[in-house]
């Protein structure tokens, strides 16, 4: 029994085609959407690869822009075969190509779907690029006078004065390392030289940061060193004065601004999978409908539409079953010590074939 059986008359086919025709257009249009929207990942991620660490995190973006070409390709092909579709007559120039092209465009839609999930599942990786990303980052915001580093402490002040942050995963992560290079600290000063010689790896730690961090909403005067001494400024209590410095990390900072992106793209992806899917769906019921009218030959008559001929299981076996006969026919026969020569006569033998006839023997010459 056919699943989704549909009567057309030659109207209803003629309607159905045109429809297919304007739609395979708007598809290329939703491919060059895809191509693009993968585009636009791509540069977004490019622009702070710095601050992320070498993780294979490029594979949507990428597969969007193939996905989005592919889309182009297909459906140009699908909306030519539709507009040709109108007449029943250039409809056996397709004849042929047009079940290849369903099933191809089957598994294409399938992509379009794995793409969609994918930008939902990139979070995990995606945190744990930026993590380490950051934090190698923040180790090398001395060094401005270090070849291919010098332009971290600039990318990382910018970052966190753009997305109102501090530090990786707050601002205390700066009192863990040496952000101020040493050409810059005084060593005629006995308390610069005890903090250097108090730290096991001989590093200048304070309780201190960037200006980067300062919150501009603050109401006094950014207080950027000895965060944690209130004795050191007058009326201040760190524990309280959290409007002073940006208390979110870079790391959920940027996690947040890439997981807006990603699920826009992931719901555009989706919605397009949807427009897809039911276009495949058109061209099939042509594609049925049409065949259909050439086993009646009679251009103008009704004819069923379909998605599949018999039921799913039904289908579904038919399908393992030409899978197992085409395996079947490619193994050689390799009884016998796997000689597959081993029952052709030989001729050394006095065998002459199977009624052991001898052939007429030649007269000699006397």
């Amino acid at each position: 029994m056919a699943v989704l059986r549909v009567k057309f008359t030659k109207t209803k086919r003629d309607k159905l085609a045109q429809v297919l025709w304007i739609l395979n257009w708007i598809s290329v249009v939703t491919g060059a959407i895809l191509f693009s929207l993968g585009l636009f990942l791509k540069v977004e991620i490019n622009k702070r690869g710095e601050l992320m660490a070498e993780r294979d995190i490029q594979y949507v973006p990428n597969m969007l822009i193939a996905v989005g070409l592919i889309a182009c390709a297909i459906n140009f092909l699908g909306g030519k075969i539709c507009y040709d579709c109108v007449d029943t007559t250039k409809f056996l120039r397709w004849k042929l190509i047009m079940l290849p092209y369903i099933i191809c465009t089957f598994f294409f839609t399938f992509c379009v779907l794995v793409g969609a999930l994918m930008c939902y599942s990139m979070r995990g990786e995606l945190e744990e690029s930026l993590n380490l990303g950051l934090t190698e980052a923040m180790r090398f915001y001395k060094d401005t006078d270090t070849p291919g580093r010098c332009f971290l402490k600039r990318t990382l002040d910018m970052l966190q004065i753009d997305f109102q942050c501090c530090g990786n995963n707050g601002y205390k992560d700066w009192f863990q390392i040496q952000w101020i290079s040493n050409r810059y600290l005084d060593m005629s000063q006995k308390e610069v030289v005890d903090r250097l010689r108090s730290n096991v790896e001989g590093k200048y730690l304070m309780d201190g940061v960037p200006f980067s961090c300062c919150n501009v909403n603050s109401p006094r005067p950014c207080i950027q060193q000895q965060i944690t001494n209130n004795t050191a400024h007058f009326n201040y209590e760190h524990q309280t004065e959290e409007l002073n410095l940006w208390m979110k990390g870079c790391r959920q900072a940027l996690l947040e601004h890439y997981n807006y992106i990603m699920q826009s793209i992931g719901l555009a992806v989706l919605i397009t999978w949807l427009f897809e899917l039911s276009v495949l769906t058109g061209v099939r019921y042509l594609q049925t409908s049409l065949e259909n009218v050439l086993r009646q030959g009679d251009p103008n008559s009704e004819s069923d539409g379909w998605l599949l001929e018999n039921s799913f299981m039904e289908t579904a076996r038919t399908n393992l079953n030409i899978i197992k006969s085409l395996g079947k026919s490619n193994q050689i026969d390799t009884a016998n010590n796997g000689d597959p020569n081993i029952d052709v006569p030989s001729t050394s033998k006095a065998h002459y074939g199977p009624d052991n006839v001898p052939p007429k023997q030649i007269p000699e010459a006397s």
